[in-house]
């Protein structure tokens, strides 16, 4: 009688235990689930406006937005290195503002500092236009008269920081640049070989706009450009132009269907020495600057935003249809897929920008005035409202939700 006494006791314990275990992985899972359906604490979206001035800073976290006023309308907005700071490009303007999101990042959690606001740092040049931060700096390549304008991210709140300039003597040109570890730079020229306003070599120069190194090979157009530090990477008419901070200079062919069709878009990725290349008229392929093969991700004529993610291991497609895919950039596997919105007339003036993180997508709607926040597990979507006519997206702050 015992002895049965005590089997009881010891299932009965056990019949507990593996309840409360039970229990446990329920509670891990909807601890798992909430964490996928919230974003990140210290993240925020901006989108600039088309037709006003208005700025919205939006807080996906409890989807709600709170407003700024820029210098002027219809602004072009970036992330710079760090992720704390956004630029604010003005080019018809001649203008470029700076942004701060509030949070600063420290290796293992986020400190607050102050409130979001503009920082002091601005720049005036003419017609800056193409936008990059490496190493701690600003710089805009300045299409109205071939210049740098470079700043560094310590100073955006030093009273009365301007934007200096880097002139290495280039014609005025719709150029770009791109900066080496080094603290070197690759900068794009253009001479009088070929009409209209692409140019067709890359020199590399100092911070003072020596050149260093001449021009190895000259094509018959450039536009677009990325780069790990190690190599920059310029799309090209001739070829994916490959070029290192040493000089050196190369091409890598694109696939062999493609005609006259090249990469007007180049991406970074968090992958070293790969790339992402875009063109509407085949679609978007990862580029293998040491290998020199051009693998395609996804071909299709009917792209209409081509995005990194924040961390730079996905990539997210958005269609004309209103097709939303993603990709993972280490498998090139399709992840998700699904019609998220009304299909885009492709002669529109205004179509839906895309921006995407670890967690979600955000696809600005200019016709309802919001930010559409969709999950990518679920494809739940959140409507969020912005100014009237939202414009341009730029995703800034940390993939983190740790304080200090």
């Amino acid at each position: 009688m015992k002895n049965k006494f005590h089997k009881l006791l010891f299932l009965f314990a056990l019949s507990a235990f593996a309840v409360s275990c039970s229990n446990d992985e329920d509670h891990d899972h909807d601890d798992h689930l909430e964490e996928t359906n919230q974003e990140y604490k210290y993240l925020r979206v901006l989108v600039s406006d088309e037709k006003t001035t208005e700025l919205s800073l939006v807080n996906p976290v409890d989807a709600t937005a709170s407003f700024f006023n820029a210098k002027f309308p219809k602004s072009a907005l970036y992330t710079t290195e760090s992720g704390r700071f956004a630029g604010i490009i003005h080019r018809e303007d001649n203008t470029v503002e700076t942004f701060d999101s509030g949070f600063e990042f420290h290796g293992d959690h986020v400190d607050t500092k102050g409130t979001p606001k503009f920082g002091a740092l601005t720049g005036s040049s003419l017609l800056p236009t193409h936008f990059k931060s490496k190493k701690g700096e600003l710089l805009t390549f300045n299409d109205g008269d071939g210049t740098l304008s470079v700043a560094k991210e310590s100073d955006v709140h030093t009273p009365g920081s301007k934007f200096t300039t880097i002139n290495a003597g280039l014609t005025a040109h719709h150029g770009a640049m791109a900066t080496f570890s080094n603290g070197t730079y690759a900068i794009t020229e253009k001479d009088n070989s070929l009409s209209g306003t692409l140019p067709q070599k890359v020199r590399i120069i100092d911070n003072t706009g020596k050149t260093l190194f001449d021009a190895k090979l000259v094509t018959t157009g450039l536009h677009g450009n990325a780069t790990d530090g190690t190599y920059a990477v310029f799309g090209s008419g001739s070829g994916i132009l490959v070029v290192e901070s040493n000089g050196n200079q190369k091409y890598v062919a694109h696939p062999a269907d493609f005609g006259t069709a090249w990469f007007g878009t180049i991406l970074e990725t968090a992958y070293a020495e790969k790339f992402v290349g875009y063109t509407a008229a085949k679609g978007a392929y990862l580029i293998d600057v040491v290998n020199n093969t051009v693998k395609p991700i996804i071909e299709n004529t009917t792209i209409m935003q081509c995005k990194v993610s924040y961390n730079h291991k996905k990539l997210g497609i958005l269609l004309h249809s209103g097709e939303f895919r993603l990709f993972d950039l280490n498998s090139l596997s399709l992840d998700k897929t699904a019609t998220i919105i009304a299909a885009t007339d492709t002669k529109s003036t205004q179509k839906p920008q895309l921006e995407l993180t670890e967690k979600f997508a955000y696809i600005t709607s200019p016709t309802t005035g919001e930010l559409l926040q969709v999950n990518l597990l679920t494809l739940a979507i959140t409507k969020i409202k912005t100014s009237a006519t939202p414009y341009r997206i730029t995703i800034f702050g940390y993939e983190n939700s740790v304080a200090h």
